[in-house]
């Protein structure tokens, strides 16, 4: 039997998925009373996940505003996208040595039929983006190193919410798709070297993406 979630980790992980899938925009304060009775716990467990979320970074004190969810703006993404790009190559590289079983040979069945997928899919996206955050966790899965995993893991967090910027076109996750299928291919083959350069093409475009649709999203703060 599961061991029921204490109040502060169920209050901590309901506001970090409102946070990342934009049901929280930028900019939403978030008071104690409001947000404690809406999650249905005290305010003690409350203060506990909010401090967890200003770790994160997802929340910051903003005067006379007091704890608000924190932006998601132009530079923010440039910067994301410096030190994604060197995590995510190293990871791949290494995926494509050190990986096991059948796992990424499913998912790159699973990428050529994104299109069928995506026409299928709900409003969120919800199918497609849990196969992307399953290649994640397969990447992490082969890469058998705590460090790099926690660093990358920590960096989702906010890649997660730009990601979601992307729901509503579906020309950009097909594109996406086909991407990712290089990289699965790359990583079966065990090329590592095709994996990283992949790897790279992708991380180019997705930062194209997401700093157009940043700059015309009406959820975006000011840069």
């Amino acid at each position: 039997m599961a061991t029921p979630l204490r109040a502060s980790e169920r209050a901590y992980q309901a506001l970090r998925d409102d946070i990342v899938e934009w049901r929280l925009a930028p900019g939403t304060i978030l008071g104690e009373v409001e947000q404690a009775a809406r999650l249905g716990v005290s305010r003690t467990p409350l203060r506990e996940a909010l401090s967890r979320l200003m770790t994160d970074g997802l929340v910051a004190s903003q005067s006379g505003r007091g704890l608000v969810v924190t932006d998601v703006s132009v530079n923010n993404i440039r910067e994301l996208f410096d030190v994604r790009k060197a995590l995510e190559v190293k990871a791949v590289r290494l995926a494509a040595v050190q990986h096991t079983g059948t796992t990424f040979a499913d998912l790159e069945r699973e990428f050529e039929a994104v299109p069928q997928l995506l026409a299928r899919d709900d409003s969120d996206r919800s199918a497609y983006f849990d196969l992307v955050r399953r290649f994640d966790a397969a990447v992490d899965d082969a890469v058998e190193n705590d460090y790099l995993i926690g660093a990358l893991n920590s960096l989702r967090t906010h890649l997660v919410r730009v990601r979601r910027l992307a729901k509503d076109n579906p020309e950009r996750l097909t594109a996406a798709a086909r991407e990712h299928l290089l990289i699965v291919q790359a990583i079966v083959a065990r090329d590592a070297e095709l994996a990283a350069h992949a790897t790279h093409i992708h991380l180019h475009h997705a930062l194209t993406s997401a700093l157009a649709m940043a700059a015309e999203s009406p959820l975006r703060a000011a840069n």
